[in-house]
């Protein structure tokens, strides 16, 4: 018999309504814009109330980030999981990475501004975004090394190089989509995604059995 859902203390309830505001503030408008008065005037808390949850502005920007961090994973990298190892869980986690803002109700990602904002800022928050797109960036490796671990991809397939590129269609996914609102911008990184994975393949032929999972 599976375990009924915990109820959430009033507490754990006001820091969720908190995060909500400030996870879709910081990613239209960055991290540096949340405050705690501004949050005390979109949730309609009092500050001394944020105040009790979140003791400064720097804290605050953290617990965003890793709210963030966790829709992400929710929304996108647990349910790749269900997918076999290999090069399909790794395509279910591009499809699903280039989908989740809009899953998870958001307007923009609140991990790229993060990056953009604190990527040469020193200090704690510095810090927890290295953290964070470091086990991204492993994870994706990790993956990786699964695809030539099932013999899809080949033997010298290197993956850092791999994680390094598919960052790079992702992040140039969301501009085009939001700097230029290309409407095409998801099937633009969809393709880019399908030649850096071909060209990793075990077997090139286009009728060899690897070839033809791949594309399945």
């Amino acid at each position: 018999m599976s375990a009924l859902p915990t109820k959430l203390s009033k507490g754990e309830e006001t820091r969720a309504v908190i995060l909500e505001a400030a996870v879709q503030h910081a990613g239209v408008h960055g991290f540096d814009a949340l405050t705690i008065g501004l949050l005390a005037e979109q949730t309609g808390l009092s500050k001394s109330g944020l105040f009790a949850h979140f003791g400064s502005k720097e804290e605050l920007q953290i617990a965003t980030l890793d709210e963030a961090v966790r829709r992400y994973n929710e929304v996108a990298f647990i349910p790749a999981l269900k997918a076999p190892r290999g090069l399909r869980r790794l395509s279910v986690v591009f499809d699903n990475w280039l989908q989740w803002i809009e899953r998870s109700g958001l307007k923009a990602c609140p991990m790229i501004a993060a990056n953009t904002e604190f990527d040469d800022r020193p200090g704690p928050m510095r810090d927890a975004v290295v953290e964070h797109m470091q086990r991204m960036h492993d994870q994706i490796m990790r993956g990786v090394q699964m695809a030539i671990d099932t013999g899809e991809f080949a033997a010298d397939t290197d993956p850092e190089q791999f994680a390094f590129e598919l960052f790079g269609i992702i992040s140039s996914c969301y501009r085009s989509r939001n700097l230029f609102e290309d409407a095409k911008a998801n099937e633009r990184a969809r393709k880019a995604f399908d030649r850096l994975t071909s060209s990793s393949l075990a077997q090139k032929n286009p009728g060899s059995s690897v070839a033809r999972r791949a594309i399945k």
